[in-house]
């Protein structure tokens, strides 16, 4: 029940961390508009995240939950930047 919780919060932080990194630090970097940017930032975050898995508290699910946390958070962050654009252009006469 414990290793369900751990790997429960490990996809909601790094679903929460990169939506709030990529929503305000990278609001100006038009890479992060790919589509290819949430793939590539779920696969580096289980990439770093996997030598974590030698812990006993940390398995390769747990990786890889954090991993698609990221790669959603990441997918968020930069449809929230791409809605905020919207509405500044409407707000501009």
């Amino acid at each position: 029940m414990t290793q369900f919780f751990v790997t429960l919060a490990a996809g909601l932080v790094g679903y929460l961390l990169a939506r709030r990194f990529v929503s305000r630090r990278l609001r100006f970097v038009d890479a992060v508009q790919s589509r290819f940017a949430p793939l590539v930032a779920a696969l580096t975050a289980t990439l770093m995240s996997w030598p974590l898995t030698l812990l006993p508290a940390i398995t390769l699910t747990t990786a890889m939950v954090f991993g698609i946390g990221t790669g959603l958070g990441t997918a968020s962050g930069a449809r929230l930047v791409r809605r905020a654009d919207v509405a500044l252009k409407r707000i501009t006469p």
